[in-house]
């Protein structure tokens, strides 16, 4: 442990508590004095990191990231086709 240093931490809380209870960010020092970033942007990057942390680790976000750009791109022409059809004919 190392004494007589203070360090400023960000602690972002999870909603999905399967991985993690929560996640500490240890902050920069020049942090909020660097190109005038705010506290409020230092902490939603903090809550964007955690979340895609646990969008990249859960069960659906490695199952989506299984299925290739091409399937995307049939399913949604299939789906605008679908719309059309219903439009011109119904």
């Amino acid at each position: 442990m190392v004494k007589g240093v203070s360090r400023r931490v960000i602690v972002v809380k999870t909603p999905d508590r399967r991985l993690f209870e929560q996640a500490i960010f240890i902050v920069k020092e020049d942090a909020f004095t660097h190109q005038g970033v705010t506290a409020e942007q230092v902490l939603a990057e903090a809550q964007r990191v955690a979340d895609g942390y646990v969008r990249r680790n859960s069960v659906t976000g490695r199952r989506l990231r299984r299925v290739p750009a091409l399937a995307y791109a049939a399913a949604g022409g299939l789906l605008a086709t679908l719309i059309w059809v219903a439009v011109l004919f119904l």
